[in-house]
């Protein structure tokens, strides 16, 4: 018995079919608006691509841009089904296709409901990457000098100053680097001598920071040295201090810059699932109710249209059974090249 039956006019088929056919064109230009999106992903995560520790984030828009560019060409294809279904002469050509075009509908639907969540659930693989990305970021923020990180300086000052952060996880994080180059240091000097000597590594730690992580609404002229010493400045108290500096990390901010986005655009993606959906629906009822005609030489009488040929059980079923034979096919292909392949025996003669 027939899943979700229902009866179709000439009038009803043809308001379906130009109905579908609005519909499809409206899935192309939301294609469109994905494609887009996946590019301005992409270059968003590129830009900071600096203090990114891999590139498993560039997972969503590598999907948006397929998808986009999928939802563009399969949409466009369905519009022109639906629009010669209107003259039988040219649908007939279009029936053996349908079939298969269902099936690479499935598979897209599914592919949609994928990328949608993966747009929920990149916030845990985000925050490593960034947390990572960043602490090597700061490492390399003294080598100002040596080829291919002499960037890096610039990178993180201008991330600072931009999402109004400072440090990994915050400002304490620079007290355990030394981010002051070699190069700029006195060497004579005592003090620089003695905080080389009491650190274990060699490197030159203080409690300062860049300049970058200087928060300008804050009322007094910036502290970033000596952050830690309230003797070495008047009227100051770093425990209290709390507009001198950005007390935001930037993974913080930048997780919270990505995962907005994608959530966003996650958001999206979820209706457009459903208006893909929903014109996959619409499509099945358009062909089965035009291959249920009774008399084609009478396009004006009523004919039947349904989701599903059989109950969701029987076509669950079905295409259990198809799947294992079409398994137990390849078997015996292999069992049969096997075979051929086996070595002529030759007979003895005593």
């Amino acid at each position: 018995m027939a899943t979700m039956k229902a009866k179709f006019t000439q009038k009803k088929r043809v308001k379906l079919a130009q109905g579908l056919w609005l519909m499809n064109w409206f899935s192309v230009l939301a294609g469109i608006v994905l494609f887009g999106l996946g590019i301005f992903l992409k270059i968003e995560l590129r830009k900071r691509s600096e203090v990114m520790d891999d590139n498993e984030s560039h997972a969503v828009p590598n999907s948006l841009i397929l998808m986009g560019a999928l939802a563009c060409g399969l949409n466009a294809f369905a519009g022109k089904i639906c629009y010669d279904s209107l003259d039988p002469s040219k649908f007939a050509k279009w029936k053996p296709m349908l079939k298969p075009y269902m099936a690479v509908c499935i598979l897209f639907n599914v592919f949609i409901f994928f990328t949608a969540g993966l747009c929920f659930v990149m916030r845990g693989s985000l925050e490593t990457t960034l947390a990572h990305g960043l602490k090597n970021g700061m490492r390399y923020y003294k080598d100002t000098d040596i080829p291919g990180r002499c960037f890096m300086k610039k990178t993180i000052d201008l991330l600072q100053i931009e999402f109004k952060c400072c440090g990994n996880n915050g400002f304490k994080d620079w007290f355990e680097i030394q981010w002051v180059s070699n190069r700029y240091l006195d060497f004579s000097s005592k003090d620089v001598k003695d905080r080389i000597k009491s650190n274990v590594d060699g490197k030159y730690l203080l409690d300062g920071v860049p300049f970058s992580c200087c928060n300008p609404s804050s009322p007094r002229p910036c502290i970033q040295h000596q952050l830690t010493n309230n003797s070495a400045h008047y009227s100051y108290e770093y425990q209290t201090e709390e507009l001198n500096l950005w007390n935001r990390g930037c993974r913080e901010a930048l997780l919270h810059y990505y995962t907005s986005m994608m959530s966003s655009v996650g958001v999206l993606v979820l209706f457009i699932w459903i208006l893909e959906m929903t014109v996959m629906v619409g499509l099945r009822y358009l062909h089965t109710s035009l291959a249920n005609i009774s008399n084609p030489e009478d396009p004006e009488c009523e004919s039947e249209g349904w989701l599903l040929e059989k109950s969701l059980k029987e076509t669950f079923k079905s295409t259990l059974e198809k799947v294992k034979g079409f398994g137990k096919f390849n078997q015996v292909e292999a069992g049969e090249g096997e075979e051929d392949g086996k070595a002529p025996t030759v007979a003895t003669v005593s």
